[in-house]
């Protein structure tokens, strides 16, 4: 018998077990399995994205084109999360969270590979378009996967978990790009973002499918006449967690999509100076987002949401502005543990907003807005930063896109359709 026991004796899908004697992270423990594959999915996914961050000015130089131009890269991969958190949303709540994860993790994987082969501004378009779907299309899989197989009172545990991979993948790739980059280029880069194909083995052999999943293609489907027009309801519920990824998102990307690149051409910093930094930022939020969801299961996501916030506003002068290494230093870390660090949440946070038949495809729509969030920020700050300079247009993008979500967090939604999901009846709070 699994770690996981997705199979009851009467061969529906087991609810995990919520004994309220045990810790958040004694209860994670059996489901190590599905944890660290979203771990390391997410991991993969920053590695190869991050990758394309750290080498924008190289990009840009080696195919002639400026940093807006490489903005709009940015912008063409973030469209293609769209289509992939949306279509893969969807065959994810019809073929299964598992092996739609599979499928995304060799999709990224190959399309990072193709990029080290572009030679054309165009060429370098179209493949991050499409390594944006695979991309969008992991991160839903695996977010739907891990948050229907742990038990509830782990939950918020679990997608910081998740979550805190994306800073592993971010501190790999600064790592890589110190040593690779000046000796081989960025097209090195994206030849190693080849090795996630590996990851897909170990979904396939150690992973189980979601038990929620399971139960639900053990009941008679929902007729047609009734369904949702959407694929889901476009309730309270529903819009808030739309909103609340798009501004998220677009704060989110202020913070870090241009922060490698004003290291190097306004603080004039080599690849290797620009680690350190990046490492410090990195270190934050991977301690940051463990921490994030312990707060939240003691004192509320709300809350958490409103201190970590109120710090990242505080602190974006000097994480952008200040002239001492120290200080840049000092500031990269509190940003990751603060600024960034609310990302832990993101994952529980969308799967409380859509009910289980169809939570794949709305947690996709909602990341699917995030991403248009991401490709809104990709134009905007560079646009800004024509015309005020980059600093001045990283600090106000960020300080309007905080306020923005600030706002979207406080309403409250008559109901939360997934706050308990199907068979938990007996062991919800």
């Amino acid at each position: 018998m699994s770690d996981q026991r997705t199979l009851s004796m009467s061969g529906l899908a087991a609810m995990p077990d919520d004994d309220d004697s045990l810790s958040p992270l004694m209860l994670l423990r059996p489901y190590w399995r599905v944890t660290l594959a979203a771990f390391l999915g997410w991991f993969l996914d920053a590695f190869d994205q991050v990758a394309l961050l750290l080498c924008l000015p190289d990009i840009g130089k080696s195919l002639g084109v400026g940093l807006t131009a490489m903005g709009l890269v940015i912008t063409a991969q973030s469209v293609g999360r769209i289509l992939g958190n949306t279509s893969w949303g969807w065959l994810s709540d019809r073929y299964g969270r598992k092996l739609t994860f599979m499928i995304g993790v060799l999709w990224f994987a190959a399309f990072s590979g193709f990029t080290a082969l572009v030679w054309t501004y165009l060429g370098m378009l179209v493949v991050q378009f499409l390594f944006g779907i695979g991309f969008g299309g992991e991160w839903t899989a695996s977010a739907s996967l891990l948050m229907e197989s742990v038990p509830p009172r782990a939950r918020s545990l679990a997608s910081s978990i998740m979550m805190a991979g994306y800073e592993c993948g971010f501190f790999a790739a600064a790592a890589v790009q110190a040593v690779v980059l000046p000796y081989w280029g960025w097209r090195a880069m994206f030849l190693i973002g080849v090795i996630p194909a590996i990851l897909a083995i170990f979904i396939r052999r150690d992973v189980a499918e979601s038990p929620v999943w399971l139960r639900l293609r053990s009941m008679p489907p929902v007729p047609a006449a009734i369904r949702p027009r959407m694929g889901f309801s476009l309730d309270g519920a529903a819009i808030q967690a739309l909103l609340f990824m798009a501004v998220l998102q677009f704060q989110n990307a202020a913070i870090y999509s241009f922060y490698p690149t004003l290291l190097r051409k306004v603080q004039n910093l080599t690849p290797a100076e620009v680690f350190p930094l990046l490492g410090c930022y990195c270190l934050g939020s991977l301690v940051g987002k463990p921490l994030c969801g312990l707060l939240a299961t003691r004192m509320g996501e709300r809350t958490v949401f409103v201190t970590y916030f109120l710090i990242t506003i505080m602190d974006i002068w000097p994480f952008i502005s200040a002239t001492s290494m120290w200080v840049l230093a000092g500031a990269a870390l509190v940003m990751g543990l603060f600024g960034n660090s609310v990302f832990a949440l993101v994952p529980h946070y969308l799967s409380q907003r859509f009910p289980s038949a169809n939570r794949s495809l709305g947690m996709g729509c909602s990341y699917a807005v995030a991403a248009l969030g991401q490709g809104v920020c990709g134009f905007v700050v560079p646009w800004l930063g024509g015309q005020w300079g980059l600093p001045q247009a990283i600090e106000s993008s960020v300080v309007i896109g905080t306020f923005m979500v600030a706002a979207v967090i406080f309403y409250q939604p008559p109901t939360l359709p997934g706050r308990h999901m199907e068979g938990e009846e007996s062991i919800a709070p």
